[in-house]
């Protein structure tokens, strides 16, 4: 490995913590109504809205309020997309001509970016119209992202208040991230995007004559805008099949850099508003800790198979040097672990290589990245309620050792708090496996294998596992726009994503009503290293009582037998 690339790999997680901290500290501001650098801007256009809609800002809900409007507004996005695209053939915006999407892969594609997926098991630039990209994909793009991260906010209010009985108010929340999170951003990355060459427009395919003297169709649209998008939000859905790895969509390595750094930048902040609303700074550095360590363990792991090539040509005295198969020339192997590693970290799902192309260590990496439930930073928001499950699940524990009511950020945690992180933390992990025996066990599910073995058992996993963690990303092996495929994921992305979100709003409303207990010397400190590393232990030992049976028939295996020279 290169000195180069070892500084990539070093500096970009010190990049990272270093603009997440202000960030963070800036998002805390955004949600609890102070004053911000944009407020002479967005404020006039945030009153009008309130006005436009009747919205009280003054009016603060309960949690099972706040949960009923989160639902609705996704229930009428995902019905919204899903008959757009049944009527895209009708409707202006589409120089291709392109008609209905078929019914499954609407109802698919409309579930999956409704609940923040973006698993795509369609071609995009062969199948939606440049109006269903922009006013259903791009518009559910910046709505899921933003019910995942008003969702923590809900959950972190639910810690800080005393004796209430209201978490806030899910429209303003919305608003407000949009209008001075999202949008700002989306901006600033979009306008970069486009003067590096990442395409901006609405005219219609280009017609070019090859070397060969052949005619070929190169397609184009509407792309900054939905690139900027889907990774400030770690929503992750292409404009292209191919995804950031497509010229168009990520054309250098400042784009791609870019790129990586937006899908992490607010799910790593997060944990810096946790401890600025709170004012328990030294808890949100804690958390990111957390986070930061099982980032880096597997960014480790990662680039040292993929920098050390194929086992197969090393055996067969082949000098390999670096793992370059599905890999872009312009990234080479460091960016390209860089982006897999930290797309599946987060609940992202944007790639800039092929997963399928990875040796097996590799993608047990991204497997088990997105199997423990997308707490590694994981989605914006739902990232951070994962890790709050895991938290609880911790001091659960410590209170057993120590003999005392577990704590945690001055509540106590009782029966209802530890039931609902127990489910916000197993459900996904059940559905998974669940869902990958009825596929493994049925020849609909098998059909659809571009691999035998065990690498085909690791893309009907990793599929599963995209699918219920809302990440979206796949192994490129399986064929997934199937009747099957395609009605299973979507029934996996909206209970892995309700299952996370609602759950948290019951703990949220909880702990609101709670008093705030006094530390004192028999206070498990959960601002230390002690707890960073218990929260650490407990995420990876949960992970691997779970799925290391399935992992060691998929990914585990398959490294076994490349080594002695038997493929798939």
């Amino acid at each position: 490995m290169t000195t180069g690339n070892w500084l990539c790999l070093i500096l970009f997680p010190l990049i990272l913590t270093i603009l997440a901290y202000p960030m963070g500290v800036y998002m805390a501001r955004v949600f609890s109504g102070e004053r911000t650098f944009l407020t002479p801007v967005v404020a006039p256009v945030e009153r009008f809205l309130y006005r436009l809609f009747a919205v009280d800002p003054n009016e603060e809900m309960s949690w099972k309020t706040y949960a009923l409007c989160l639902v609705l507004l996704n229930v009428i996005g995902i019905v919204t997309l899903f008959c757009l695209q049944l009527i895209q053939g009708w409707l202006p915006f589409n120089p291709q001509k392109f008609g209905s999407v078929r019914w499954d892969t609407a109802l698919n594609a409309a579930i999956s970016f409704g609940t923040n997926t973006n698993w795509q098991s369609y071609s995009g630039e062969q199948t939606m119209s440049y109006l269903t990209q922009m006013l259903g994909i791009t518009v559910q793009n910046f709505a899921s992202a933003a019910i995942g991260i008003v969702a923590v906010i809900a959950v972190i209010r639910g810690f800080v208040r005393k004796s209430a009985a209201v978490i806030g108010n899910f429209w303003v929340d919305l608003t407000r991230c949009v209008l001075y999170v999202l949008l700002p951003l989306v901006m600033v990355l979009s306008l970069i995007l486009v003067s590096q060459g990442v395409v901006q427009t609405l005219s219609p395919s280009i017609e070019v004559k090859t070397l060969e003297g052949s005619r070929q169709l190169i397609a184009v649209g509407p792309v900054a805008s939905q690139a900027a998008i889907k990774q400030i939000g770690t929503n992750g859905g292409g404009f292209f099949n191919a995804n950031s790895s497509h010229p168009f969509e990520n054309p250098t390595p400042l784009t791609d850099f870019l790129e990586v750094l937006g899908l992490l930048l607010i799910a790593a902040a997060l944990p810096f508003t946790l401890g600025a609303m709170s004012k328990k700074r030294r808890q949100g550095f804690a958390i990111f800790a957390a986070m930061l360590i099982l980032y880096l363990a597997g960014l480790g792991v990662f680039a040292w198979t993929e920098m050390r090539g194929s086992p197969l040509l090393e055996k067969a005295g082949i000098a390999s040097g670096m793992n370059m198969e599905g890999k872009e020339t312009r990234f080479g192997v460091v960016n390209s672990v860089l982006f897999a590693q930290s797309t599946t970290a987060t609940s992202c799902g944007a790639v800039n290589n092929m997963h399928d192309s990875l040796l097996p260590l590799s993608g047990l990496v991204l497997l088990f990245n997105m199997a423990i439930g997308e707490v590694i930073f994981g989605g914006v928001g739902t990232g951070l309620i994962g890790m709050l499950s895991y938290a609880i699940l911790t001091m659960f524990l410590a209170g057993l050792m120590i003999g005392r009511t577990p704590e945690f950020m001055g509540k106590k945690l009782e029966l209802l708090e530890m039931a609902m992180a127990v489910v916000i933390i197993v459900t996904p992990a059940i559905l998974q496996l669940i869902l990958s025996s009825v596929a493994v066990s049925t020849q609909a599910g098998v059909a659809s294998l571009g691999n035998a073995g065990p690498h085909g058992l690791s893309e009907i996993i990793y599929a599963f596992a995209s699918a219920s963690g809302n990440n979206g990303s796949a192994f490129a092996g399986l064929n997934a726009n199937t009747i099957f495929y395609n009605l299973l994921t979507a029934l996996a992305m909206l209970i892995g994503r309700f299952s996370t979100i609602i759950p948290a709003l019951v703990i949220a409303g909880n702990l609101a009503g709670k008093k705030i207990v006094p530390e004192s010397v028999a206070t498990f400190p959960t601002a230390s290293p002690l707890f960073t590393f218990m929260l650490v232990a407990v995420v990876i030992v949960v992970g691997a009582l779970t799925f290391f049976p399935v992992f060691t028939l998929g990914p585990l295996l398959e490294h076994l037998l490349l080594a002695i020279g038997k493929t798939f």
